[in-house]
């Protein structure tokens, strides 16, 4: 039996499936999921009202230890908001990592700012505090204005407002280092923490490390509402502010409509936030049930060519998605067709954000490890087993 057939029929034994379709990552609807459904569809309260946000918030907040938690309807909304909430503004740039979902660059576009590419590190596939540093001091001066600092690209003249860093696969990156090298050059941070929910570095979650971060609730995710995201806050107050745009800044009355910001149609319906409740009840279940299989593939490729890709130093990770390096391009294709062909669903990581025609003329720093990962990592099947 080759290499490749051994992998299969491994996945294959996990999942107590000989035969059929794996897919990547299934959604496990286990607990009160329909109860709370037809609860919600009962009280008619299925739109963006109903007692089911609320609750959803709160255990979203008690679970990572945000000071607030505010609901949206995608988790690139959530990220579209946060950078406004920073002060990103048309013109602006924004640093990010190559390596990551598009939602992280078009939520940057939507600001009408520049992606700035910086590379990351190898052991966490987050951006790289150190490459992130060298870029800064390198292209990035600080100047006063009316008595605020600010950064300012050398070469474009843009202000540099912003960093987004992507807790990657639910593997916690660097972000107090981030966040240090940040501080020093006066650039906000917001913590793309999409798949993450579940993981902790240093002992505190994932997206709480800075001003503002976000979750996802995509389908795909370790739990789902469907569609949805969410902002964590340290300030309550800002998340106060958060919850009024998200609302199309519509100010309390009893009759009249009346806004006192552009605000954003960003709400969550209460039918998918009853849902989100029902799934935070089994997060920590789901979270036992990831780990306990990321462990068993670690196991099974530890002394083989293959690498699986364990949490970096100083973190717990929710192993959103099980990752393994291939020995180059070649062999990476190779086994991408033969486990798609035999039924596992397996896929590489994304196209790097810099190759693709709306961000190929973005400013990008060194980004050699994001290149070497995008030739190598495969992600393979990481749903919750039954």
């Amino acid at each position: 039996m080759s290499q490749f057939e051994n992998v299969v029929s491994f996945i294959r034994e996990q999942f107590s499936r000989p035969q059929g379709f794996i897919p990547l990552h299934e959604p496990r609807f286990g607990g009160n999921e329909k109860k709370y459904l037809l609860e919600c569809v009962d009280s008619t309260f299925v739109s963006s009202v109903g007692k089911f946000v609320d609750q959803f918030e709160e255990m979203v907040s008690e679970y990572t230890g945000a000071n607030k938690a505010v609901v949206c309807v995608n988790g690139t909304n959530a990220l579209h908001l946060a950078l406004r909430l920073v002060g990103v503004d048309s013109g602006d740039e924004v640093i990010t990592q190559p390596l990551t979902f598009i939602a992280t660059t078009n939520a940057i576009s939507y600001c009408g700012a520049h992606s700035v590419f910086v590379d990351v590190d190898k052991d966490t596939l987050g951006l790289s505090p150190s490459k992130l540093e060298e870029w800064l001091l390198e292209n990035v001066e600080v100047r006063e204005h009316n008595g605020e600092f600010f950064s300012f690209n050398k070469l474009t003249g843009r202000r540099v407002s912003a960093c987004v860093p992507m807790h990657t696969f639910g593997h916690p990156a660097r972000i107090d280092e981030i966040i240090k090298v940040c501080s020093k050059h006066h650039i906000k941070v917001v913590e793309d923490a999409a798949e993450s929910l579940g993981s902790f570095y240093k002992g505190k979650h994932t997206g709480t490390f800075s001003e503002v971060g976000v979750l996802s609730f995509n389908g795909n995710k370790t739990i789902t509402t469907g569609g949805g995201g969410m902002l964590l806050f340290r300030d309550e107050t800002l998340g106060e502010h958060a919850k009024h745009l998200t609302t199309q800044a519509k100010l309390p009355h009893k009759w009249e409509f009346r806004h006192d910001f552009i605000g954003y149609n960003y709400r969550m319906p209460n039918i998918n936030a009853a849902l989100g409740c029902a799934q935070m009840e089994q997060l920590p279940g789901f979270i036992t049930q990831k780990r306990q299989l990321a462990n068993k593939y670690k196991q099974f490729f530890s002394g083989s060519a293959i690498e699986f890709i364990d949490e970096p130093q100083n973190s717990e990770s929710n192993f959103w998605l099980n990752a393994i390096l291939l020995k180059n391009l070649e062999e990476r294709n190779q086994f991408l067709e033969f486990t798609n062909a035999n039924g596992v669903m397996t896929r590489p990581v994304w196209d790097l954000m810099n190759t693709l025609p709306m961000f190929n003329g973005c400013q990008v720093g060194d980004i050699s490890n994001s290149v070497w990962l995008a030739e190598r990592l495969v992600n393979i099947p990481s749903s919750v087993i039954e």
